[in-house]
């Protein structure tokens, strides 16, 4: 039985989205009242025609006619206005709710874990933020209120053909059962051929949004064949899914066209006998009924092509909702305000893992003194950046706790815990913005003038002036129109200017040229410099440097110390690791 219900309409649903109503409840209330003047004035056209045509056109009595003339001018014209005020405010009424919508998803969104979007589609979520948007704002556009509409005009109709003359509306009445019938079993199919094309929109999004974002490892590989087909195949699933709603169309307009057709053929001919044998239905009544039928006939046909609207914006709706139920953020239970840390960290018996029961981290314990320089070094996956991670609270950990100058990290709000820590990945994320706003982030503090001198200090701004438009060059999406050793320093002078308490340099000189290399050594000496630094390196000249070597294998700290200490361990895992792979870069260089 929910099953059927779901079908026809989701009452929980809509009274859901009716909450985003509330702000707007004078313009809902306004397009209420436009609806009934609407369905009172459309059904007025008929009932002025009849009164025109029995009591001056067939009785020749020219007094009355012009009266009836000017009714009806003044009644179309109402008709107008009232259309044209129902049609733009519904509309505004839909955008409007969407906008609130919309703007409540993305920053749920930004709140969500990074787990999230790492078993996410980011194609999906751009659906469900833009394209599913519009189909809820059609729900109030045109669905919702046009339904509305058109049940009152039947309504009145139907009230004015029985006030007018029974007999004619049986016959009316007689069709209307077929086509109700009809319009139920269209409504149930197009349900699920909306909720197939919803389905085959978000796969071609996400896998068109993929296949752009990594169009260069397609074209080095030479995939665009395969890519090609694979794009047809889901291009065709598409296509197959809208071509059953454009199926169910063919079927069922013709269907009600041929309805209404029948029954103003039968009112004609039944109608017509009784004007010219027995008198019994006026020339005017019988043109209002010929009149009112499209009237009554249209709207179920509209009805149930808005309904289908509806329907859209209701699976739109559910897929929305179904995202902003998602409880996926971090909890920000912080009261503690770090306004400067001194650097103090400790991970103590830290458990994690990104996939159940399968730990990256292994009980890992140690702790960096305020001011300290620390490498982190070891072999892919051994564990290196998810220690970052959880240091900027991007997962939860599993066991064991973290503190930062002996207060726990969940105690710290997460925006000034953050915000006293700064990152430079190793793949750099740029915007499709100009260089100052990609450093600053809009950050309304740090003035353009901070921004140059930070990048003369360590020794970027030649290069940033070189450009066309310094400082404001575009460096389009994801910093195309710069070198990955530019966008690195870039990505470095993001994290300088904000002064932070905690530097992390995540493997940040690894696809860097030697120039911007020495540049980004040069600026690490100075930012690093009496403030706590993290650094994930496979250069040997940042690790030597460090003032403790954390070596990580397999998800366990497995030895640390100075670089001097470690190569003193007789067969020890970093004093390996240097011969074989430090030591021969080394050489190399």
């Amino acid at each position: 039985m929910k099953e059927k219900k779901e079908h026809i309409f989701d009452v929980k649903l809509f009274k859901r989205l009716f909450q985003y109503i509330r702000p707007y409840k004078v313009v809902f209330l306004g397009l209420v009242l436009l609806v009934v003047l609407l369905a009172i004035v459309s059904a007025a056209t008929p009932k002025i025609t009849e009164y025109a045509i029995d009591n001056s056109i067939a009785t020749k009595v020219e007094k009355d006619f012009m009266f009836y003339v000017i009714l009806m001018l003044g009644v179309l014209f109402l008709q107008t206005v009232f259309q044209l005020l129902f049609i733009y405010y519904a509309s505004w009424l839909g955008q409007n709710l969407v906008m609130d919508v919309r703007v409540k998803l993305f920053d749920h969104l930004l709140k969500f874990k990074m787990k999230y979007y790492d078993n996410s589609s980011v194609g999906v979520l751009i659906t469900r933020a833009v394209t599913d948007m519009e189909r809820i704002a059609d729900i109030f556009g045109q669905g919702l209120f046009m339904i509305i509409r058109d049940l009152l005009t039947m309504a009145v109709v139907f009230s004015f053909m029985l006030y007018s003359n029974i007999r004619l509306s049986l016959i009316v009445f007689i069709m209307l059962p077929v086509l109700i019938y009809a319009t139920r079993v269209f409504q149930k199919y197009m349900k699920k051929a909306f909720e197939e094309v919803r389905t085959e929109v978000s796969n071609l999004n996400s896998f068109v949004q993929e296949r752009l974002t990594g169009m260069k490892i397609l074209q080095l590989f030479t995939r665009e064949a395969i890519e090609y087909k694979k794009f047809k195949a889901i291009n065709e699933r598409h296509k197959r899914g809208w071509l059953k709603t454009v199926w169910y169309n063919s079927i069922f307009f013709p269907i009600a066209d041929l309805a209404s057709s029948v029954t103003i053929g039968l009112v004609a001919w039944y109608g017509g006998l009784n004007v010219v044998l027995e008198g019994k239905v006026t020339q005017g009544v019988l043109v209002a009924f010929i009149m009112y039928i499209p009237m009554l006939f249209r709207p179920l046909r509209q009805i149930a092509d808005k309904f289908n609207t509806l329907q859209m914006g209701m699976v739109a709706a559910n897929r929305v909702f179904k995202v902003l139920d998602t409880t996926s953020q971090i909890d920000d239970n912080g009261t503690y305000v770090a306004e400067h840390f001194r650097g103090h960290i400790r991970f103590n018996n830290v458990r994690f893992s990104y996939v159940e029961n399968e730990e990256v981290l292994k009980g890992v314990s140690f702790q960096v003194n305020a001011g300290e320089t620390i490498a982190i070094v070891g072999a892919t996956g051994a564990g290196k950046s998810t220690i970052i991670n959880l240091l900027n609270r991007f997962y939860e950990i599993n066991d064991g706790y973290i503190t930062i100058d002996n207060i726990n990290i969940k105690e710290v709000t997460l925006a000034s815990l953050r915000t006293q820590i700064a990152v430079v990945l190793q793949d750099v994320f740029l915007f499709a913005d100009t260089i100052l706003n990609n450093i600053t982030l809009n950050h309304p503090e740090i003035t353009e003038a901070e921004v140059i001198e930070a990048a003369k200090a360590i020794g970027v701004h030649e290069f940033i002036s070189s450009l066309p438009g310094g400082y404001h060059y575009n460096v389009k999406e994801r910093g195309a129109m710069l070198s990955s050793g530019q966008r690195q320093l870039i990505s470095f002078l993001r994290a300088y200017v904000t002064n932070p308490s905690i530097l992390i340099l995540d493997e940040a000189t690894s696809s860097v040229d030697s120039y911007s290399e020495q540049l980004i050594q040069n600026a690490t000496d100075k930012i690093t410099k009496g403030r706590t630094s993290i650094i994930i390196a496979h250069r040997l000249a940042t690790v030597k440097k460090a003032d403790k070597i954390l070596v990580m294998e397999s998800g366990k700290l497995v030895e640390q110390g100075t670089h001097k200490e470690l190569l003193k361990k007789k067969d020890g895992y970093y004093k390996n690791l240097y011969e074989v792979q430090f030591l021969q870069k080394e050489e190399v260089v």
